[in-house]
């Protein structure tokens, strides 16, 4: 088990680290672009940001989490490119209609959506983007099933350093504002999907199975309900906003939740992995075991990660934006807690994955959508924005739940209760701690609260015995060994994202995207 656990440890820590670097130097340079950018900028960005991640879902229609599903059950290279190409002229036909349509209404829709004038063309490049990447999960999805780690880093990384060059170009230099952000991301998703050809000529042919897109649409289309309600919880809450506060309203609350969001630089990058790994270990005799301990885990991780930014969250804000945004301190913490239930909802509902019961996944996340609506509707006009997070935090928390007693129905795991506990525990504890030293400038915050909580806590699992003996010994037997590799077939390889908005993909995860809203505005995403 050790030697899994190691090597999806590798395959994450390859996964993250461009993408942890890129969003290290954005958010460096927050303090710069807020110069550029007021609240009410951050704001559009935002509700275009839930535009994108709406039309995202029209276009992919739930057919990347299939393409990952049956590629394993393809048994040859002309098996794969058939499937390969059934996905991509089945989406090429629809999607350029879609595009058509959803243009030549822009104009109507964007002053509705968007709650200003004069952004008709900024919401059009944005479906347009929308409809490019629509594209770009076959090469990537096969990259991670191949373990081509280095290739898929390395694209994304180059990636994201060319959409960070290009709106400090656009945005500080030339001080395009919105538009430096937009215009961007379009210039690099062309360049990727340029560059990706060569990825795609190994995979599409001019074939086409009307079996293989049944089946297909069989498995993602139950999902495109789920993928929706996820988009609901992550972006829905900005359209309700819009509606009892203003554009500086939803600029401060979208770059609160951005800085919220920074645990899901892990789990992005743990998703990944994750899936690739969970599909290969749940067909051997002890998968359900090491599930079972992975998941211990990386909700440790997650764990520690929400306390320490709940802790140091209002000094954070202060420390990097500014008096502008200070009303978002005590949405940073909540917004963590929200990712910290995204990552147990995506460690917990895989058995719906591993025995295709996905048409389960709509009934949490409707259950989950339909809590975030009502309670924004109830807690906004009352709390504002901080109403807005709890909402967010409670609606994920409820679809966690719902899709594990599901999950456990089909393909049983035994989770460790007891140590699960612990670690919630010494997390809580931690960050109360933290939280309860006396006020302090925000750099010395940031930097003292940041460590009473990770000292507290691992002070507290080392004192109650969290790592038994085995494990201890474990860790130790891996260091130094080559590691084995856990994928199954053959070859391939991610591209761009626009503005913000954290996606759900169709294997009901965090797709990285990512996330994207719920993500800085000049944040670049992969996906």
């Amino acid at each position: 088990m050790f030697q899994k656990v190691r090597e999806l440890s590798k395959n994450l820590a390859v996964y993250g680290v461009g993408d942890v670097a890129i969003q290290i130097v954005s958010f460096l340079l927050v303090p710069l672009y807020v110069r550029f950018l007021a609240p009410a900028d951050y704001g559009i960005l935002g509700l275009l940001g839930g535009v994108e991640a709406g039309a995202k879902l029209f276009f992919r229609w739930g057919l990347d989490g299939a393409f990952m599903r049956f590629w394993y059950d393809a048994d040859d290279g002309p098996a794969r490119q058939r499937l390969a190409s059934t996905i991509f002229f089945f989406l090429l036909g629809l999607n350029a209609a879609l595009l058509i349509a959803s243009i030549a209404a822009a104009p109507f829709l964007s002053i509705r959506m968007l709650g200003a004038p004069g952004y008709t063309l900024a919401l059009q490049l944005v479906l347009l983007n929308t409809f490019a990447i629509g594209f770009t999960f076959i090469p990537f999805h096969v990259m991670r099933i191949e373990q081509r780690t280095g290739a898929f880093s390395a694209l994304t990384f180059g990636r994201s350093v060319a959409t960070l060059l290009l709106r400090i170009l656009l945005v500080v230099g030339l001080r395009y504002g919105i538009w430096g952000v937009v215009v961007a991301d379009v210039i690099v998703t062309a360049g990727v999907m340029v560059w990706m050809v060569r990825w795609f000529a190994p995979l599409i042919r001019p074939v086409f199975s009307p079996a293989v897109l049944r089946e297909s649409l069989a498995f993602g289309l139950p999902r495109l309900p789920h993928a929706i309600a996820q988009q609901v919880m992550a972006v829905g809450d900005r359209f309700i906003l819009s509606r009892f506060g203003t554009l500086t309203d939803i600029g401060v609350y979208s770059m609160s939740v951005s800085f919220g969001l920074i645990p899901k630089l892990f789990l992005s990058a743990f998703e990944n992995a994750w899936a690739p790994f969970y599909y290969a270990t749940s067909r051997e005799p002890d998968g359900a075991k090491t599930l079972g301990a992975v998941t211990t885990y990386v909700f440790a991780v997650l764990v520690l990660l929400t306390a320490g930014l709940a802790a140091i969250g209002r000094d954070l804000l202060a420390l990097v934006v500014g008096p502008a945004y200070a009303a978002g301190g005590a949405v940073v913490g909540w917004t963590a807690l929200g990712v910290l239930l995204q990552g147990v909802y995506l460690l917990t509902s895989i058995g719906l994955n591993i025995t295709k019961h996905t048409q389960y996944y709509p009934v949490a996340t409707i259950a989950g959508a339909a809590c975030n609506v009502g309670l924004n509707l109830v807690l906004i006009p009352r709390f504002g924005i901080l109403g807005a997070a709890w909402a967010n935090a409670a609606a994920y928390g409820l679809q966690a739940v719902v899709a594990y007693l599901f999950a456990q129905r089909f393909y049983p795991i035994v989770y460790e209760r007891g140590r699960l506990t612990r670690v919630a525990a010494a997390g809580a504890i931690a960050c109360v701690a933290a939280l309860l030293l006396p006020h302090m400038r925000p750099l010395v915050g940031v930097l003292v609260r940041g460590t009473t909580v990770v000292v507290v806590m691992c002070g507290l699992l080392g004192l109650t015995g969290f790592l038994r003996s085995d494990e201890w010994r474990g860790l130790v037997a891996i260091r130094g060994r080559r590691p084995m590799t856990i994928a199954p077939p053959e070859i391939v390889e991610k591209a761009g994202e626009i503005v913000t908005t954290d996606i759900a993909d169709d294997t009901g995860m965090l797709e990285q995207t990512e996330r994207p809203e719920h993500a800085n505005p000049l944040r670049s995403r992969s996906s």
